[in-house]
């Protein structure tokens, strides 16, 4: 797996990382040795960075990296990112929050905390909750600080709070047919010489070539309330599941390694942070690396994808 910097860190992580919502009931892996394999895949694949949080199974993905770092010995080779909620950014709270997350990781010091959204329904004011985190970087219990689904307006007001660090990184919901983010936050975040982290990098599956218009998601399921698998919206989308499935032919790729290696491909600074809930599905997700897309076939998708409209009103 090809390594890149970190941006202005400096730090070498994994091209492709694993995201990890999945060790929770959302997703469904609440086994250990499951959660395990999948660590020790990755790892032996060349995947360094795991990302996760705090609300990810109230805890239980934290619990399951930290004792799978633990048990295989491979926790200096891994950088950990993981996510303080908005609920959780009072001064008080953002110390006893990152104390919890280091037990759970079994950790000294955690490599990347992000705010996983900002505190919208709480009003605690940016200068507080980023005051702590940074208070905590000085004191090494955290190495760096993101943000994510932060405004561009928001990632100002956190930064100009800044005495001793920046913020590292943002994390966003980007992917072939979701791509507000190029308008504002992308070129911000290359500006800055941030890096940029897509989570949902496969639209929740959606571009994985599993779903078609006659195969939905159930409504139980994660997926199902989603607006893309929406019928109408489906419909559109599956068009570019098809030159996706054209495309990966083409180059022995699956339609979810294509859409990944389109993000990879399409700016510098990207991190994108699939999750994988079998070994299967981390060697596919690591296959998306170590090639590149002609630059023919990058704009047929961006083309097709840029006519995808995901209709979200839904009364």
């Amino acid at each position: 797996m090809e390594k890149v910097v970190f941006g202005w860190t400096g730090e070498k992580v994994s091209q492709i990382g694993l995201g990890t919502w999945q060790f929770s009931d959302a997703w469904g892996v609440k086994d250990y040795e499951t959660a395990k394999e999948i660590i020790e895949a990755a790892y032996n694949l060349g995947i360094n960075f795991i990302d996760t949080a705090i609300v990810y199974g109230r805890g239980l993905s934290e619990e399951f990296i930290g004792k799978a770092l633990k048990e295989l010995g491979i926790r200096d080779d891994i950088f950990i990112a993981t996510k303080i909620p908005g609920e959780m950014l009072s001064r008080d709270d953002v110390f006893r929050a990152v104390d919890r997350s280091l037990e759970r990781l079994q950790m000294d010091v955690i490599d990347l905390m992000q705010v996983h959204w900002p505190p919208l329904w709480n009003n605690f004011p940016t200068y507080e909750y980023i005051g702590a985190l940074e208070q905590l970087v000085n004191m090494g219990k955290i190495r760096y600080i993101g943000l994510s689904d932060f405004p561009v307006e928001l990632i100002d007001s956190a930064r100009a709070y800044l005495s001793t660090t920046d913020i590292a990184s943002i994390q966003i919901r980007y992917n072939l047919i979701e791509r507000d983010a190029e308008k504002e936050l992308i070129p911000y975040a290359l500006r800055e010489d941030m890096v940029v982290i897509p989570w949902s990098p496969l639209a929740k599956g959606a571009l994985t070539g599993k779903y078609t218009p006659e195969n939905l998601p159930q409504f139980s399921d994660v997926r199902g309330n989603d607006p893309i698998f929406r019928p109408d919206n489906f419909m559109e989308v599956y068009k570019v599941v098809e030159v996706l499935n054209k495309i990966g032919s083409k180059y022995g790729k699956t339609p979810s390694q294509v859409a990944l290696n389109w993000i990879i491909t399409a700016y510098p600074n990207m991190i994108p942070i699939p999750g994988a809930k079998s070994v299967e599905q981390v060697k596919a997700n690591a296959g998306a690396a170590g090639w590149k897309l002609e630059y023919s076939d990058w704009r047929e998708l961006d083309e097709i994808s840029r006519k995808v409209y995901i209709n979200r009103v839904i009364y």
